[in-house]
């Protein structure tokens, strides 16, 4: 008689727990916007929430820490004239948020350390370019001041928001609504789906599919798909019976996919969230009361069933905090911020460990707040995987950091790069080029005086946290 043998993995038993009643955010009134985005975006340093407002669009940023009910007075970011779609923390500054709207435009917001006395009304920078509304954002894994922002236009643009220029535009890619978008870990490709049932691999500096698949999953509600960390692709969507399904594929093989398994007829759409610290990929479908999650290996059946975390209530949307941003003296290898109706719910995944040493195997080294390239370099070709930190000591947030936006100047007689070629300076007439020099000199003396406005903010903003963190 053959024995059963236990596949051997750190991740068998995967603990979630909800956190304490005084440990949630209470009273937000969570927007009712029918869009399959997160409706929650969480960091280190802060939560924000998509929530119901009047005349526009609108979303709360709370401090982690300020748990419990929450003033209905609250300052918010409005700025947006119609409701707001999606929200997205910057990998590489813990102040800064981007957010994209029905409105069509994406909007960058700086976040400062203490709570503001008003709404935040003045966007850092507004990135206009959508015909139709912007309903996907994500911010480049490795190259600083790089978003990508996905329209009912069905184009995804990539911006600098260092300059509000548009870096890329791939317009001529997806024939219908783009459903969801994915940067693999160095940035160098996307993963999309879209509502022609296509998977799509993509090269966004050469504006061209690399690989793609027909009717990953055969029927027609939304298909999500994230890289994993070897490289393989994870989806999830429907099968023809309405049934909800996943599957992992090979992009240099997509005839037959690596793993598929159905898994139950609800009709969310599931929201993948991905480690590749750990290769778990974490299902909350929306409309849900359950988190299910799986182990992703190189052994078959290669996507595992760990466990199902469930709870009463169903969840309106849900935030998922980035590695840096965990627990290590708990074991903690995950946590989720569960929006229901009108509060915010602090979910927790946990190894449970008997030592209190720091454990090195659930902590490999994971993406810091450096970027490790200059958008100019990701757009000439270079690649590069993210600065890694250790977790060993823990992760403290750095202090608030200004987001310096340099809008090209109009007045720059250097000829652009490229083959289009203008009149540079040396080639105008003599006093046209005296007056520009003039100006050039003229603009040079005033951004001097407003970089040492902008310090001299700066260390006042510095001055006021410190104050600020001293009365508390």
């Amino acid at each position: 008689m053959s024995r059963r043998v236990v596949r051997q993995s750190k991740f068998r038993h995967v603990f979630g727990q909800a956190a304490k009643a005084d440990q949630a955010y209470e009273d937000i009134r969570v927007s009712k916007v029918t869009w399959d985005s997160a409706f929650c975006a969480v960091n280190p340093k802060f939560l924000a929430i998509i929530v119901e407002a009047g005349g526009g669009g609108a979303f709360i940023v709370l401090p982690l820490a300020k748990t419990g009910r929450v003033d209905k007075n609250y300052p918010l970011v409005t700025g947006h004239t119609g409701p707001v779609l999606d929200i997205d923390w910057c990998p590489h500054n813990d102040n800064v948020i981007a957010s994209a709207s029905d409105d069509t435009t994406v909007m960058v917001w700086q976040i400062p350390d203490y709570t503001p006395v008003r709404n935040i009304t003045e966007p850092v920078i507004t990135l206009e370019g959508h015909s139709k509304r912007v309903g996907i954002l994500s911010w480049h894994p490795t190259a600083r001041n790089v978003l990508l922002s996905a329209g009912g236009d069905n184009v995804i643009i990539i911006w600098n928001v260092g300059t509000g220029e548009v870096l890329l535009s791939l317009d001529d890619i997806h024939p219908d609504v783009i459903h969801s978008v994915c940067w693999n870990s160095n940035g160098s490709l996307l993963a999309t789906t879209c509502k022609d049932k296509t998977l799509r691999i993509i090269d966004p500096r050469k504006s061209q599919v690399v690989a793609e698949r027909f009717a990953a999953h055969e029927g027609m509600r939304p298909m999500r798909a994230v890289f994993t960390r070897l490289g393989h692709i994870f989806t999830t969507g429907f099968t023809r019976m309405s049934q909800r399904e996943l599957g992992l594929w090979d992009p240099n093989n997509f005839e037959e996919p690596v793993a598929l398994q159905e898994m139950d007829t609800s009709n969310g759409v599931l929201l993948p969230f991905y480690d590749p610290d750990s290769s778990i990929v974490y299902l909350c479908g929306k409309g849900d009361s359950s988190i299910r999650y799986f182990e992703i290996t190189d052994e078959p059946p290669f996507v595992h069933y760990l466990n199902t975390f469930s709870s009463k209530e169903p969840q309106r949307g849900m935030g998922f905090m980035p590695k840096r941003g965990l627990d290590v003296s708990k074991c903690e290898i995950a946590r989720f911020y569960k929006l229901h109706e009108r509060k915010c719910e602090p979910i927790v995944m946990t190894v449970p460990r008997k030592s209190d040493l720091f454990q090195d195997d659930l902590y490999p080294d994971t993406p810091g707040p450096e970027p490790a390239l200059e958008a100019d370099e990701w757009l000439s070709g270079q690649d590069a995987e993210p600065v890694l930190i250790s977790l060993k000591e823990g992760y403290v947030p750095p202090k608030h950091r200004e987001l310096r936006i340099t809008k090209r100047n109009i007045l720059d007689v250097r000829p652009p790069a490229g083959p289009r070629r203008s009149q540079s300076a040396s080639e105008a007439p003599l006093s046209q080029q005296h007056t520009l020099e003039t100006l050039l000199e003229e603009i040079k003396a005033l951004r001097e005086r407003v970089q040492a406005q902008e310090e001299r903010i700066t260390a006042l903003e510095n001055m006021l946290c410190e104050l600020v963190d001293g009365t508390d």
